[in-house]
């Protein structure tokens, strides 16, 4: 159960810093962003969890606000996970998270 929720923890952390490295190089890129190479590379990175984020939210949430929707929910993952992982750690003793 460890393995799993510092698994699930590790992927809400890069889907997390990709999201907010994608949206720093959109402001500094501006109008000309889609045509940065490292913008589509953090795009190709959060692109399964924007899909994903999109399919479950209504349609009355723009395209536009999905990715901000997108954050919100791996927070929340991540969050839950850190729970998950310090419980586990404190039932089976510190010295075994290690």
């Amino acid at each position: 159960m460890l393995l799993l929720a510092s698994s699930v923890k590790l992927v809400a952390e890069i889907a997390l810093l990709a999201l907010v490295g994608q949206w720093l190089l959109g402001l500094l890129a501006g109008s000309r962003r889609e045509e940065n190479f490292f913008y589509r590379l953090l795009q190709v990175l959060t692109n399964p969890f924007t899909k994903t984020v999109r399919a479950i939210t209504p349609r009355v949430v723009l395209d536009r606000h999905v990715p901000l929707a997108t954050l919100a929910v791996m927070a929340v993952v991540w969050l839950i996970a850190t729970i998950a992982k310090v419980n586990i750690c404190v039932q089976i003793g510190m010295e075994a998270c290690r």
